[in-house]
């Protein structure tokens, strides 16, 4: 592209030339040219000069011009460029010659009545520069540059809104087992993590994926391609059952073991339409030309259910389930299963109990019944031994209590009366003295943890905070929390315990209070709470918080 003179009409030709090679706005080429041919002209004029170049759209001649902008009296530090009100003075006036004028905010400045401002930009002609050979080629590399990131902004934003969606593409080569895809009007890339198994391409193989990400980076748009995420299967699902395309039926949840099985759950908008039928399709057509794309991967199309005991039995298929134990924050669930059908719950190496995991959002145990029931008969011998040891009760009547529902001393002791005359034998006297035990045993209990707390060196103010018991501030105290200031540092998972994920494996955190059953929530109040009474916290914020968290989950956000 030699650029011979700046006052030619084959400027507009090549500009309108390389727009179209490149899919791109001619102007942006223009201004490519005006910002080259203004550097050209720099080299000339000066490096400190503000030297603009503006080319005419429809004759192609190139106009040069110096500006000057008005500044602040002690804002002046480029006299080329920059002038005070002044200055600028004697400049603000109408021009005779017609080759300088004023600007303000962009604009040209027709009544010169008033005073210059800060901002205001004088611009007058200057001899339009003449490029040589160096000048010239020193242009080109500007405008191509110039040209490169206008069509790396124009992919970036034409396959940026494709996020989310499955493009087919061609295989150009493979490089360390990525493989270099041409999507039209770019390049995408597979990485080896994100194709089935072990499947390989040749160039020129015809390929189809899911647009994971795109990404704007210095050397162009990133787009990364992926085989394996859990919804290419369902945008290949919405592209074989029309009733997903139309949001009949909906796609809640989908876990995938790429290549090997995956599990999707659908529910149906419409009673005439079963769910499960219409994405299988007339002798499985439907299904199977997903399992084809995807090398075979078996798929189980479950139902999908509110009601979370009822959508995990369905997820667990196709092992049946006896019975389900849900714990307080429903977020671990016991799956107690007939011994015959341990080995199919489970599944080859836990897929099928990990794919019911992820496709649920619940960690699951796995019981059988015989395991169910010594875990029972165990739990059941040591509450009737907590029951004998601390209210000095025989056996029959300890067991008496555990089978009425009674776990612990603190129902016993709180409990309402009337509860322990509903057991049989008991009277009211009985009753009282079964609760006087019970009171004097926590009371004895609770004074000893709170002696051992304080020789362990925790504060008053920790042993005062409410919602704390004294075994609480004792199991607190041997972890090293003696303060207010200690407690209000901790984590809510480091009191209440949690999950983790390390080497692709589940591991448990044990919580320094989850032997008292504090749950999650309950742990983060108890923090926010300290926090807020030493000050870390406004409370009007914290109010305000809550406040917006439940209109959220009234919206349904």
């Amino acid at each position: 592209m030699a650029i011979t003179s700046a006052n030619q009409l084959e400027l507009l030709q090549t500009a309108e030339a390389v727009a179209r090679e490149k899919m791109i706005d001619p102007d942006l080429v223009i201004e490519a040219m005006e910002d080259s041919l203004a550097r050209a002209a720099k080299s000339r004029y000066g490096s400190e000069m503000d030297i603009r170049v503006h080319i005419d759209r429809k004759t192609g001649n190139a106009t040069f011009t110096r500006a000057r902008t008005v500044v602040e009296d002690d804002a002046v530090e480029n006299y080329q460029a920059q002038f005070t009100a002044a200055q600028a003075l004697p400049y603000f006036e109408p021009s005779r010659d017609g080759q300088s004028g004023w600007l303000r905010e962009g604009q040209k400045l027709e009544d010169f009545s008033g005073r210059p401002q800060p901002g205001d930009v004088f611009e007058e002609r200057v001899p339009p520069v003449e490029l040589g050979r160096i000048a010239a080629q020193s242009a080109k590399q500007v405008i191509l540059q110039k040209v490169r990131e206008a069509e790396r902004d124009r992919q970036y934003e034409e396959f940026k809104d494709r996020i989310g969606t499955i493009i087919n593409g061609v295989v150009k080569r493979e490089e360390y087992g990525n493989i270099i895809v041409d999507v039209g009007r770019g390049e995408a890339i597979l990485r080896r993590n994100e194709k089935i198994g072990r499947e390989s391409y040749r160039p020129n193989d015809r390929i189809r994926a899911y647009v994971k990400d795109v990404r704007r980076e210095a050397r162009g748009p990133q787009i990364f391609l992926s085989r394996t995420d859990p919804q290419f299967m369902a945008e290949l699902f919405k592209m074989e059952v029309p009733e997903i395309y139309d949001g009949v039926i909906e796609i809640k949840a989908v876990a995938r073991d790429p290549g090997s099985r995956a599990k999707i759950a659908v529910i149906s908008y419409d009673n005439s339409i079963d769910p499960v039928g219409a994405c299988v399709g007339m002798r499985g057509s439907r299904v199977q030309a997903v399992v084809g794309e995807l090398q075979g991967e078996k798929i189980d199309i479950i139902p999908w259910s509110d009601d979370q005991a009822t959508f995990l039995v369905n997820a667990l298929q196709p092992a049946e389930v006896a019975k389900v134990v849900f714990d307080e924050d429903a977020t671990r669930i016991e799956v107690v299963v007939p011994d015959e059908q341990l080995s199919l719950a489970i599944g080859r190496r836990g897929q099928n109990v990990r794919l019911a995991s992820q496709l649920t959002g619940l960690d699951i145990d796995i019981l059988t019944e015989e395991e169910e029931s010594k875990r029972r008969q165990a739990e059941f011998n040591a509450r009737t031994k907590l029951f004998m040891d601390t209210l000095d009760l025989d056996e029959f009547f300890a067991q008496l209590l555990v089978a009425e529902g009674f776990t612990d001393l603190e129902e016993v002791a709180y409990v309402d009366v009337d509860e322990l005359l509903a057991i049989e034998g008991v009277d009211e006297a009985t009753a009282e003295e079964l609760q006087t035990r019970a009171r004097e045993h926590l009371e004895a209990a609770n004074k000893a943890a709170l002696e051992n707390a304080r020789a362990l060196g925790v504060e008053d103010s920790l042993i005062e905070f409410g919602g704390l018991t004294p075994q609480m501030v004792e199991a607190l105290a041997k972890e090293g929390v003696k303060t207010l200031e200690d407690f209000a540092t901790c984590a809510d998972w480091e009191l209440a315990g949690g999950w983790t994920t390390q080497n692709g494996q589940r591991v448990k955190d044990d919580g320094i209070l989850e032997p008292f059953d504090i749950s999650l929530e309950e742990a983060q109040n108890l923090v926010m709470t300290a926090r807020v009474m030493l000050g870390w916290v406004d409370p009007t914020e914290l109010e305000s918080a809550e406040a917006d968290e439940a209109d959220g989950q009234e919206a349904g956000v």
